[in-house]
């Protein structure tokens, strides 16, 4: 393609607070419609807004996650626009002295480093909810829902360092564990809790200068921003390469139709008309109150993940897979510990422990399977006590009733059998009554072993060890090839 995408992101992300950022209504999602209101929220005249300390220190933990320099002063401002889910007619924002500035995020993608610089983040109210569907009269009129109003939120601005859609994509997927892990955000897209827009231009490939911007608004999924972009990306293709002119305008995206379609005209700073809330002094905060934050950080998902590949040797895919969660990267390092077998732990919460927690609704951390049981199963295996693939079905036992993979191999009989005196016996067997096999093996097809092998097992109803039994048929066979 002649044209580059150059695309940034702003991602709207919930504070975790009890109540909303100037008053004490609930931000519990799913209340009754208008059901945590109050005159602040509602706009109602005479009602002065009080700040939520907790959105104060979520904010900050947010920049701070982010690299970014927390300002000791800032200022909050009306930004006024009109709609109808925005009682006051104007939005409690920051802008022109926001919360912090100047961030950067660095993380591995394929063993590639990136690095997206991080603008601004800045605190900020949201808007109410209008509603267009569900009701009867819903073709002539839109109902409005207040409970969100005043709801805390960060916008996190990022600098146009994004360069395709896939990588747009794959950032706010990082982005979002790095709020998770930080224990800002809850990460729930579909209740709107984090949400993202997304400005991106096209120019010819090899020039410096910015094309026009268009912004998408309010993408609440991963696959949407990846789908949206690279819409939009093929859309401004084609107008430039008509000869036409790309024109500044927010844009939506319509999932049904697989498009980007016109919703206005692209408002500019000055369109808001932004001044400082004359009901809210600058916020101040002490640097001893700052660095205080920084120290009570956790550890972050990419230091998580160089961690887990360096300390355990995981590969890169399979590091940031686990980091990512904070709750899994928890699960995977006592796993990890009861096993003595990192990599195995992996394997098995990628794989088993994954495709049971997505075929039903469980979390990992209420799963029946524990972490020091998945580790002593691990164990199981490779002391050589159970096969592989008896291992899966005991770890379906465990998953369905909590017991442990001990109990469940005596009950079952399950053991692998791992005493060479008995095996060589039915090797033994199994060669004198495979005698072509035999011959084919000494004459160069050493492939017929795994038939070998597969007599072996069935004659022990598979509970000989593979490794076991490999080591002793290639001796007998080896040692025929001598006579």
């Amino acid at each position: 393609m002649p044209y580059e995408p150059v695309i940034g992101l702003e991602i709207h992300a919930q504070l975790l607070t009890e109540t909303k950022i100037f008053c004490g209504c609930s931000t519990a999602f799913g209340a009754p419609p208008n059901s945590h209101v109050c005159p602040v929220c509602l706009g109602l005249p005479g009602a002065l807004p009080v700040l939520n300390q907790r959105a104060v220190e979520h904010a900050v933990r947010t920049a701070l996650a982010l690299d970014c320099t927390v300002h000791e002063a800032s200022i909050f401002a009306r930004k006024n626009y009109f709609y109808p889910d925005l009682p006051k007619g104007y939005q409690i924002s920051q802008y022109e002295e926001p919360l912090a500035t100047d961030g950067c995020v660095e993380y591995l993608d394929d063993g590639v480093l990136r690095r997206v610089r991080i603008m601004r983040v800045h605190m900020e109210e949201d808007a109410g909810k209008s509603v267009h569907d569900g009701f009867p009269d819903s073709g002539r009129k839109t109902y409005l829902d207040f409970n969100r109003s005043g709801v805390p939120l960060v916008e996190i601005v990022t600098q146009p360092d994004l360069r395709s859609p896939s990588e747009a994509s794959r950032f706010f997927q990082r982005l979002r564990g790095t709020l998770l892990a930080a224990g800002v955000n809850d990460g729930n897209m579909e209740e709107g809790s984090l949400r993202c827009d997304a400005n991106v231009s096209v120019r010819p490939r090899g020039t410096a200068a910015l094309g026009i911007k268009v912004e998408i608004k309010n993408l609440n999924s991963f696959r949407f921003v990846e789908r949206a972009l690279d819409y939009e990306v093929r859309r401004q293709s084609a107008v430039l390469e008509n000869g036409g002119t790309v024109l500044q305008e927010t844009r939506l995206w319509d999932v049904a139709g697989g498009r980007t379609v016109s919703m206005r005209s692209k408002e500019e700073a000055h369109d808001y008309r932004y001044f400082p809330d004359p009901d809210l002094p600058p916020l101040v905060l002490a640097p001893d109150w700052i660095a205080g934050v920084q120290t009570a950080l956790p550890e972050l998902p990419e230091a998580r993940k160089r961690r887990f590949m360096a300390d355990h040797g995981l590969p890169e895919r399979d590091a940031a897979l686990l980091a990512d969660d904070h709750e899994l990267a928890g699960f995977f390092e006592e796993t990890a510990a009861a096993a003595k077998n990192p990599r195995s732990a992996a394997n098995w919460i990628m794989g088993p422990l994954a495709h049971r927690k997505k075929s039903d609704t469980s979390r990992v951390g209420r799963e029946p399977v524990t972490p020091a049981a998945l580790g002593a199963l691990i164990r199981l295996v490779d002391s050589g006590t159970i096969s592989n693939s008896a291992a899966r079905d005991v770890f379906e036992r465990m998953a369905a009733t909590g017991e442990s993979p001990d109990a469940i191999v005596e009950a079952e009989g399950l053991s692998q059998i791992g005493d060479a005196d008995e095996l060589q016996v039915v090797v033994r067997q199994t060669l004198a009554q495979n005698p072509a096999a035999v011959t084919k093996y000494r004459a160069g097809k050493t492939g017929t072993l795994g038939f070998l092998v597969g007599r072996v097992m069935r004659a022990t109803d598979g509970q000989a060890n593979p490794r076991l039994v490999n080591e002793l048929l290639k001796s007998a066979l080896e040692a025929s090839e001598g006579e």
